[in-house]
């Protein structure tokens, strides 16, 4: 399997989408968008943005645990990676985000 976005629409009528790793886990999820074409501009935005470092913002959460999120050029939050029990792992995200980011592949969310 090859990286891809799923994108779909919840059950709170906002379209979401979701950046998985070739093995299948979710690397990055985005906030929720008022149109489909929103959370897609949202994915053009994680392709433009992934591979620069300084796009990244590490952080730490009130129970200690560890996570990153994706900035546009504008300092807005594209995604936010899933929560990490060590800053290696998350730094690990953050690599596959990276090398997975760029992906051109879309699919539906099941």
């Amino acid at each position: 399997m090859a990286a891809l976005f799923e994108l779909g629409k919840g059950s709170d009528g906002q379209f979401r989408f979701t950046l998985k790793a070739s093995n299948g886990e979710t690397i990055l999820t985005s906030e929720g968008y008022g149109s489909k074409a929103s959370a897609q501009r949202g994915i053009a935005a994680v392709r433009a943005n992934c591979g620069e470092e300084t796009r990244y913002e590490k952080k730490e959460s009130k129970n200690g645990k560890f996570y990153f999120t994706l900035k546009a050029a504008n300092y807005q939050v594209i995604g936010t990676s899933q929560m990490y029990a060590s800053a290696q792992s998350r730094d690990g995200g953050i690599v596959s985000t990276k090398a997975n980011g760029a992906t051109e592949v879309i699919q539906p969310r099941a």
